[in-house]
């Protein structure tokens, strides 16, 4: 089974809207989520800042911003 990580920060209503989007592709597809804080991690915050929320699977950045079902189910079912 996939792990897919999903990096956020605290009071993004865009992040809340792309975990939403990112839990209906899981109930179609089946992977391991883990949802991660950048504001805890300075290299990680430096790295995401600008592009939050980011989807990522085995280290590729599968979107960023504004996340759609249809990318993200694509990119996971390849």
């Amino acid at each position: 089974m996939k792990t897919v990580n999903f990096y956020l920060r605290p009071d993004c209503q865009l992040c809340e809207e792309g975990l939403l989007t990112l839990k209906l592709v899981q109930e179609d597809y089946a992977f391991e989520l883990t949802v991660i804080n950048i504001e805890e991690n300075e290299a990680l915050h430096e790295k995401y800042m600008l592009m939050i929320p980011v989807v990522t699977c085995d280290e590729q950045i599968l979107q960023y911003g504004q996340l759609d079902y249809v990318t993200l189910f694509e990119a996971l079912h390849e």
